[in-house]
């Protein structure tokens, strides 16, 4: 059965760590792919600073 596992931090570093921990436990065999996405959104206000979202997934057979 194919399968994702979704991950979603807003410190690249955080998805990191999470992703490595989800990794360590999966069969190599088993990872079929892993897609990567960013996105920085910019707050409404000028003075504000952005926000960014740092997103993966792994898609795997179960």
């Amino acid at each position: 059965m194919i399968q994702v596992r979704v991950f979603d931090h807003e410190h690249e570093k955080d998805l990191e760590k999470d992703m490595n921990r989800f990794l360590k436990q999966l069969d190599e065999n088993n990872l079929i792919d892993i897609k990567y996405n960013v996105a920085a959104i910019q707050e409404e206000e000028e003075d504000e600073e952005q926000i960014y979202c740092f997103s993966a997934m792994v898609i795997y057979k179960a």
